[in-house]
């Protein structure tokens, strides 16, 4: 496997490709995300202040025996981040379907993590047929979100704040994150905070945090139970942004569902434990 620090952001940018699609707003939006190696295919989605650069130690490992897509959710990474469209969750999911209809992916394992659990509860109720298992790490659910610091980070004035102001913030936020802090290597807190830390990146970081929305999953509370996917959780149990607690609760809710609980690892677990982390998909799928 690819030593820890040895993807560059810019590296793992660079490998992305980029595709125009249409029917998700109301025009058309460029999504950049990663494509490699062949057979079942696993997508990757990231959540928020990241992007799919999150899954830079995990790609390697699950490549070898899968076709792995990693995008950039809209609004994100080096997807389109233009100021003049919904960033919602649902608005996500409608992303992810028309992404696979533009790969010709009738189907896919999902592995979500942080908001993108949003994304795939919605998707595993609204477009169940597309989705084979699914794997949560970490995600919001119920009420346990926006959490107070994004909150704050989606009030309109912090498009005011200065770039430097917005990387001690994230960078405040990333090592508050981190139970194995060895992980968090300069290269890697570089590169997740790259697509931010210029005007356009700092103020459709700002639109994404103001895009949080607690009803988008508290709507789907009562549905959970229909929900007959085989669902995997990996779950840090150091994190206190999406306690433990929440995973305990979807594990009781949720009717196919595992809970794996990592106690060496806290909110940014694919970062934190890449090997353990993939070890578990490549297991369950």
């Amino acid at each position: 496997m690819e030593n820890i620090s040895s993807v560059s952001g810019e590296a793992f940018k660079q490998r992305q490709q980029s595709v125009t699609l249409e029917g998700i707003v109301e025009e058309p939006v460029n999504i950049s995300y990663t494509d490699v190696g062949s057979g079942t295919p696993i997508m990757l989605l990231h959540g928020i202040p990241t992007w799919s650069y999150l899954y830079q130690s995990v790609i390697p490992e699950l490549e070898q025996e899968h076709r792995v897509i990693a995008p950039d959710l809209l609004g994100y990474g080096w997807s389109d981040q233009r100021d003049q469209f919904d960033r919602s969750l649902h608005v996500q999911a409608n992303m992810v379907i028309k992404l696979m209809d533009k790969l010709g992916l009738d189907q896919v394992n999902l592995v979500a993590h942080d908001i993108a659990g949003g994304i795939g509860l919605i998707l595993s109720l609204k477009e169940p047929e597309r989705i084979n298992k699914l794997v949560f790490s970490n995600i919001v659910a119920y009420d346990s979100w926006p959490i107070e610091d994004m909150l704050r980070m989606g009030h309109p004035s912090k498009k005011n704040d200065s770039l430097q102001e917005l990387e001690s913030f994230l960078t405040k936020a990333y090592k508050e994150g981190f139970s194995q802090q060895e992980q968090l290597t300069e290269t890697f807190l570089q590169g997740i905070m790259a697509p931010y830390l210029h005007e356009k990146g700092k103020l459709s970081l700002v639109r994404n945090a103001a895009a949080l929305n607690t009803n988008d999953t508290t709507a789907l509370t009562p549905k959970l139970s229909d929900i007959q996917h085989s669902v995997l959780m990996l779950w840090g149990t150091k994190d206190a942004w999406q306690p433990l607690e929440t995973g305990e609760r979807l594990e009781n809710d949720l009717p196919n569902s595992t809970l794996v609980r990592f106690h060496n690892a806290s909110h940014w677990v694919p970062q934190e434990i890449p090997e353990e982390f993939s070890a578990e998909i490549m297991k369950f799928i």
